[in-house]
This record gives C-alpha cells, structure tokens and sequence, in this order.
C-alpha cells in the first residue's frame, strides 16, 4: 500500500508529515511526496529518500493582489500535475497538511477518488484547509478548540476528530548533554532557546540583539535566526549562539534549553506543550498575518500553559523584565504543562490513515 503526502509553505506545514512517515516506513508502507518546487518541504523530506513531485502551486489571497489574476493558472496547472501522478501512483490515500500547495494534489485525489485525510494544526482553519475539508473523508484537529470554527456537519457527523500534532522522534528522544555538546556549551549556566519559525522573525531577531549585554550577563542565548540573517559581529561571542536553522539537531538542543522565546505557530506550540518546556510566545502581528498565531497564543496564555508578548508591544524593558520572570517561574510553569493531555498523535493518525486506505500493518 501507498501513501501519498502534501504539504508545504512552511516547516510546521512539513515536520507533521516527516513524523508519519517514519512510521509508515518503519512498517514496510511505500511513501511519496507532493510539494513546491521552492518551497521549504523539497529541502526537508530530501533527507527522507523518498519520492518527491513538485508541482505549480499558487496562494489564495483574501486581499487584492495583481498575483490574483496570475495564481488560479499555477492552481490549475499544479491539479493536472497532481492528477497525472495520482493516476500514476495510484495511493491508497492521500494524506494533507495544508498549505496553498496542498489544494490541488486534494482536489485531483478526489476526481481520482482516492480517499484524502486533512490535518488542521491551528486554533482556526486556514483558508487552504477550508476549500480542502469538504473533499476529505476526516479532518483530524489539533486543539478541541477548533471544532467550534468548522461546519457543524462535519463535527455532527464524526468527520472531524482530535489527534494533536505527529511529533517528531528526534524531538522526544532529545537529549540535554547532547544538545550542549552540539552547541559547544559546557557549563551549566541558564539556556534561552530563541527561534521565529522556519522563515525566521526579522522583530524578535532584532529585540534580541537591542537587549543582548543585559541577557548575556544571566544566560546563554542560542538564537536560530533563519537563512541569511547571521550577525557576524557577534560570530565569536560564546554566550551568543547564532544558527540559521536546525534541523535533526533541534530536539536535543530544545532538551538543553531552560526557556524558549518563539513564535506561536501551532506545531511550535504542540511540541512546546509536548515537551513540557516553559516558554514565551511572540506572536505574528495581526497586521501581517491572518491572526491565526495570536488567537493561538491568546488561547493557550488563558489556560495558563503559556506566556505571550504581542509583537507590537515589544520593548526593552518589558523583553527583559518576562523572561527574568518566565526564568524565575520555570518550576511553576512546567508543573502547569504537565497536566497537558499529549495524545500519540502518530499512532491515532496512522490508525485513520490506514482504516480509510483500507490496508494493514504489516
């Protein structure tokens, strides 16, 4: 039996899918790969060896744009590629983790008739996701919360169904003293974890470096900045730890970390709660985004898993001041993540996937 994945744009949008796979793999289930030919998930699922088809894609805006009148033909083309590669590859299912690139390759499974199961990781669907629900047979949730954002038939009728987000393995067998030894750290001095996603985060990238002398008296900041945005006048400074992104490193170094500063993207959040790690979100600005992250930062702050700092709000002062008490509260707050329920979102998926592909483990 086959499975066809999609999904791409950004990492959170991949890494779900990375997960299924190797459990796919590991019980002897072929495995292919619809995406972008630019996009972030051709460089990603590289490493996995398995076949990848990129496809044309284009965004839907919500917004005028002349792009508009241009990305319904890359829309069109990407679903005749997907069709001739779901006629070609026949998979049992298709699995979709969103994405602008991963309406097509729905779409062409369904004139092919190939049963598709979505995954929806924020609080409120994406706009991708919503024109893909009505062609999947499930929809699997990461958050109870978004039930009350889809059509009520499609809750009504079981077709919706909370999973949580796949975790990586290498995110759960993260290892502290690994992750010090990958970041050339070897004393025990407090760790602050600073990322803004795959595509990095020019804001918090730039508070961290107007507060650097007063954070690098108390911690040791390891700040993923994403591509391009290195600043070689820091290069040399060992309580200032510079990489553009980490890839299979990342769960041993999040292990390491004390305290994380990072977007609110859900996958960020999921692994976040999964690992029990105490944190502050900066959320993107609604004014530069459809404000799915600040609805799911406001939606964890308020059950007391998380702490957040709008963007717009951002200062010295009060940058400073929340991690110095993130840092302080750090028992309190990992007592609170425990009682976070963290399904086996792999399993529970895996289960689905393969009821509606009609197959077996082997």
């Amino acid at each position: 039996m086959k499975i066809l994945f999609t999904g791409g744009g950004t990492a959170g949008h991949v890494t779900p899918n990375i997960a299924l796979i190797e459990k796919f793999r590991q019980d002897n289930w072929d495995c292919i790969y619809i995406g972008s030919n630019g996009g972030i998930e051709r460089e990603i699922v590289a490493s996995l060896n398995i076949p990848y088809y990129a496809i044309a894609s284009g965004k839907l805006r919500r917004y005028f744009d002349w792009q508009n009148f241009v990305d319904p033909i890359f829309i069109l083309w990407g679903m005749l590629q997907s069709l001739m590669i779901c006629l070609r590859e026949r998979p049992g299912c298709v699995f979709s983790k969103g994405g602008f690139v991963a309406v097509p390759v729905v779409f062409a499974a369904w004139i092919c008739r190939i049963p598709v199961v979505c995954h929806e990781s924020d609080v409120t669907p994406g706009l991708a996701n919503k024109l893909c629900f009505p062609f999947a047979r499930k929809i699997c949730l990461n958050f109870q919360e978004t039930r009350q954002y889809l059509p009520k038939g499609f809750v009504d009728s079981g077709k919706a169904t909370v999973t949580g987000t796949p975790i990586r393995k290498s995110l759960q067998e993260g290892n502290a003293d690994r992750g010090k030894a990958f970041l050339g750290i070897d004393s025990s001095e407090p760790i602050i974890l600073v990322f803004g996603g795959s595509l990095g985060a020019q804001a918090i990238n730039q508070q961290v470096r107007n507060t650097l002398t007063s954070l690098q008296d108390k911690y040791v900041i390891v700040h993923v900045v994403g591509a391009g945005n290195i600043d070689e006048a820091h290069s040399l400074n060992p309580r200032y730890i510079q990489k553009e992104f980490l890839l299979d490193e990342f769960g041993d170094v999040l292990a390491a970390a004390d305290l994380v500063v990072a977007r609110s993207g859900a996958n960020t959040i999921y692994e976040l709660l999964a690992t029990r790690k105490p944190h502050i979100l900066i959320p993107l600005s609604a004014r530069a985004s459809r404000g799915d992250q600040l609805e799911n930062a406001r939606a964890f702050t308020e059950a007391g898993y998380s702490r957040m700092i709008k963007e717009e709000d951002l200062g010295d002062e009060l940058f400073l001041g929340e991690i110095d008490r993130a840092y302080r509260d750090r028992s309190s707050i990992a007592s609170r993540l425990a009682e976070f329920e963290i399904r086996d979102s792999v399993l529970m998926i895996s289960d689905i996937v393969i009821e509606i592909a009609g197959g077996k483990m082997t």
